[in-house]
């Protein structure tokens, strides 16, 4: 298991971006390391990316501790290259990390990776689809036919801040007692809403607002959906 690519993105005006001024950091390209990785602040008034030189330029709906790196697989970017025949290089779909060898799909929430000599990271959540994203892959109808392949790729929060380079490897040193996979995640709070209340098991691993969106849904359809 280890990184592929570390990808960074600098704000570019754009006409398919919602974000405040037309900018947004999701075009990233790689770079050659190494880059410091650390606890960016709250997802309003920190400074969006946990990866140094990084732009988060929608701060409303991005960035933050609880998504202060983002990841996706080699194996996931091939499979939608054959999907899309064209090629995918790192960073394509706004990922800081191009992972290879690690199932993102099947990791747990609260699972804990070293990676490199010091950082640490903790699987938070999924990545949703968003406007932006279909933008810059230029493909028609993209958020949905991401939605239903649920592949979403990890953001995860610093636990321990450091460096990171290419070629650096990942070690999962933790893993939790519960089944919340980033897959499972995923379709609970986009396709599947039923499976919400599941994502419970998580505990402290998933970030409030999430935890509050679960407690609305128990509250209208209460605390038996998604027993399956």
């Amino acid at each position: 298991m280890q990184l592929i690519s570390v990808n960074l993105g600098r704000a570019t005006a754009v006409d398919y971006t919602d974000a405040e001024g037309g900018v947004t950091g999701i075009g990233k390209r790689p770079v050659p390391g190494p880059v410091r990785v650390s606890a960016p602040g709250s997802k309003a008034t920190g400074r969006g990316s946990g990866l140094e030189g990084d732009a988060v330029c929608d701060r409303r709906h991005h960035g933050g501790d609880h998504q202060a790196v983002y990841a996706y697989a080699r194996e996931d970017l091939d499979w939608w290259a054959g999907e899309l025949d064209r090629e995918l290089p790192g960073g394509i779909f706004g990922e800081n990390l191009t992972t290879s060898g690690i199932d993102l799909n099947t990791a747990r929430l609260g699972d804990h990776w070293r990676v490199g000599a010091d950082l640490v990271l903790e699987v938070a959540s999924a990545r949703i689809p968003c406007r932006t994203f279909q933008g810059v892959l230029g493909e028609s109808g993209w958020v949905k036919r991401f939605t239903q392949a649920a592949r979403p790729g990890a953001y995860l929060r610093v636990i321990r801040e450091g460096s990171v380079s290419p070629g650096d490897p990942v070690e999962i040193i933790h893993r939790p007692d519960h089944d919340v996979t980033v897959e499972l995640w995923f379709r609970a709070f986009t396709t599947e809403r039923a499976l919400l209340p599941r994502t419970l098991a998580a505990g402290a691993a998933m970030e409030p607002e999430a935890h509050e969106r679960v407690r609305r849904y128990m509250e209208k359809h209460g605390a038996g959906a998604g027993a399956r």
